[in-house]
């Protein structure tokens, strides 16, 4: 399929209402934003409890610049939101009451699962809570949608390119065996073999997406890509184990929205299951990503560190099939994307010492 233009997705998906379970994370909001530029309607229901502006507030562990620099990308979040008039409501998903009270009032038709701790650090010191947000939300949604088969025409979970475990090769496809290792993979993979259950039996149409090593404006789950340039702002060193040569198929969020949308858009029918690799679709070195932000922070310091031995092994996710089926085209390569992400980050940093110096 050719690269098909915005204005045929937005033919495609008018007259949807997508509801956005978790949606006013660091994913969740840009898709809602990007929805409604496609005139979708959309309800973002999330219990803000993951990137919570009180944790941020009341933080011991963070400077003061950091402090406002996440204070400003949260309260940013929702103002952009409010600007094109995305619904919230403040709903905690673990709650089928709760959950049913926003389904019942949006009657979607597409349900997007956003729910989810964001690091597989953080996962892995709280597993019960990984647990809950990620497989009882999914379960809770999944609840409510069954009896509204003829209705909801597509539920979507964000699934994770962790679930490949170690990648025994340079590349993985869709076809390739999952092998997750550790709690935040395990039930990411558990929730993909949950959705396509209630596909197969209760002929729900659902797709599953596997990003890989995400970036972008406003993100403060602080993976990798935020805190190599956190560290060099704050004239602190760049850690390169092994050198820098491990790989990770960095992608710029603005390719990941691009293909939920597209799959949003393009989803076969009631009772059948997708699944895609939306990434760039090229692993790049660490030592590349340093590189990147040495453009916009020249004298930062990289130092090199033995490799760990209990990182897994990563590389490339085929894109082949989501750009066969959807016309998925990443457009945003680590030499644009992060460059322009880590232009933006030091304005914002900037921006954010400014604010700290006068107490705010």
């Amino acid at each position: 399929m050719s690269m098909t233009p915005m204005s045929q997705i937005k033919t495609l998906l008018q007259g949807e209402r997508i509801l956005l379970v978790g949606g006013a994370g660091f994913i969740g909001h840009n898709l809602a934003l990007d929805l409604r530029t496609l005139g979708v309607e959309v309800m973002v229901a999330d219990n803000l409890m993951i990137n919570s502006l009180i944790d941020v507030l009341y933080s011991t562990k963070i400077s003061p610049v950091q402090r406002a620099l996440y204070l400003n990308f949260l309260i940013d979040r929702f103002d952009l939101m409010r600007e094109a008039n995305v619904e919230f409501r403040n709903v905690d998903a673990r709650s089928m009451v709760d959950l049913g009270r926003a389904f019942d009032e949006f009657q979607p038709t597409k349900v997007v699962h956003l729910s989810a701790i964001a690091s597989a650090v953080d996962a892995g010191k709280d597993p019960g809570l990984c647990f809950d947000l990620q497989l009882n939300t999914l379960r809770n949604i999944l609840e409510l949608c069954r009896p509204a088969a003829s209705k909801v025409n597509q539920v979507m979970e964000l699934s994770s390119s962790t679930v490949y475990g170690d990648f025994e090769g340079d590349s993985v496809d869709e076809n390739t065996r999952p092998r997750p290792h550790g709690i935040y993979s395990n039930t990411k993979y558990m929730g993909e073999r949950l959705i396509r259950t209630y596909a197969h039996q209760h002929n729900l149409g659902i797709t599953i997406i596997r990003p890989s090593a995400l970036y972008g404006e406003r993100c403060v789950s602080r993976r990798v890509s935020q805190v190599f340039i956190e560290n060099a702002l704050s004239g602190k060193p760049l850690l390169l184990e092994g050198g820098g040569d491990g790989k990770l198929d960095f992608t710029y969020i603005k390719d990941l929205i691009n293909g939920m949308i597209r799959t949003l858009a393009y989803y076969k029918e009631r009772g059948s299951t997708q699944t895609f690799n939306i990434t760039f679709g090229n692993a790049r070195s660490i030592a590349e990503l340093a590189g990147v932000i040495r453009q916009v922070v020249p004298d930062a310091i990289l130092e090199e560190r033995p490799r760990a031995l209990d990182k897994p092994i990563r590389g490339t996710l085929s894109i082949e099939r989501a750009s066969r089926e959807i016309g998925f085209k990443p457009e945003w390569p680590l030499e644009t994307g992060y460059l322009q992400y880590c232009q933006w980050y030091k304005r914002e940093w900037e921006r954010a010492e400014r604010m700290a110096a006068r107490g705010l």
